[in-house]
């Protein structure tokens, strides 16, 4: 089903928003503070977005495949491109700076609540509380009748590796610092150790993690950043976190390695292929998390998104363009 939400004059809408499920999924959202002019769709398929974005200046995707065949069929009027979201991995940079189109992203509109998600997953792995659920719901009570039966571990003391020290990766290190975690980044851009940071190289980092976090884009040259090599070099004790792009992994890997007991369990916020296939190994897994890309998803965070989109526009609109990235 179309939606309009807020259209002035007789013109075609000057900002349409071309797949709103994806962070609109309640119909919480009010999407009018974009524009005085503006139209909202659900979903659109490629030959539906351009007969959407027809008159339109500003389009708005999130998470929606945008390749240079694509673009190449935008109309001269569109301007500006907004993903709604950190990742613009969807999108051909190159292809839209050929047909003049900016582009801009979100960077920062979710990152204490990303953080938050990893931040959980650690400790309900250092708790091994899905297998403490799991028995709650079989009625296994022998946790509370007998000796508690799964490890439970302090995390203060312990290793956290963090892979990409963006917006989100210095949240998580904010919170594991006052959890009194050591802490490792491994980065692209080399820095100075301090502030009880020290940064290593990625092999001795996963050498030493007793947790690694993955907070770094989705790029050709970060997928599949943890594959057969570098999983091999984790410890068996350690865990792996996961809230950035389920690309970063190498899963059928990864599963081989969590069958195997070659690491400890993994917390992944993010898969491969979202939703994962109903016979995917992780779903039943004993020493896996699997959260449904939540790290976003609050309804708070997603009206935050909104409302950095709408300053995102309105910059570009007054010439004074943020959070450009192609």
């Amino acid at each position: 089903m179309e939606v309009t939400v807020k259209e002035s004059g007789d013109t075609m809408p000057q900002v349409v928003v071309v797949n709103a499920e994806k962070m609109n999924f309640d119909g919480k959202l009010d999407f009018s503070v974009l524009s005085d002019s503006v139209a909202v769709y659900p979903s659109s398929t490629p030959e539906k977005l351009l007969q959407r974005i027809q008159g339109a200046q500003v389009v708005v995707t999130k998470e929606l495949p945008v390749p240079a065949a694509l673009l190449e069929q935008f109309p001269r009027s569109v301007q500006l491109l907004v993903e709604a979201g950190t990742g613009y991995n969807n999108i051909d940079l190159a292809a839209a700076k050929k047909q003049g189109i900016t582009v801009c992203n979100i960077p920062a509109y979710s990152s204490q609540r990303v953080a938050h998600t990893a931040i959980m997953l650690l400790l309900n792995l250092a708790s091994t509380m899905q297998v403490q659920l799991a028995m709650l719901a079989k009625g296994d009570h022998r946790n509370f009748t007998q000796h508690l039966l799964v490890p439970h571990t302090e995390v203060n003391g312990k290793t956290l590796g963090i892979i990409g020290a963006g917006h989100i990766g210095k949240q998580v290190i904010k919170i594991a610092q006052a959890l009194e975690m050591h802490i490792l980044v491994h980065t692209r851009t080399p820095r100075e150790d301090g502030d009880g940071i020290q940064y290593v190289g990625l092999k001795e980092l996963l050498q030493k993690s007793d947790y690694v976090s993955l907070h770094c884009p989705l790029t050709p040259s970060t997928r599949h950043l943890l594959n057969r090599e570098t999983l091999a070099l984790m410890k068996p004790s350690a865990f792996l976190i996961n809230t950035s792009r389920g690309a970063l992994i190498d899963e059928p890997t990864l599963i081989e390695a969590l069958e195997n007991h070659q690491i400890a369990g993994a917390g992944l916020d993010v898969q491969e292929q979202e939703p994962p296939a109903e016979n995917n190994p992780l779903y039943t897994l004993p020493n896996v998390i699997l959260t449904p890309h939540m790290g976003w998803k609050g309804l708070e965070t997603r009206q935050r998104l909104v409302s950095i989109i709408a300053q995102d526009i309105h910059q570009f609109l007054a010439g004074s363009p943020i959070n450009v990235v192609g």
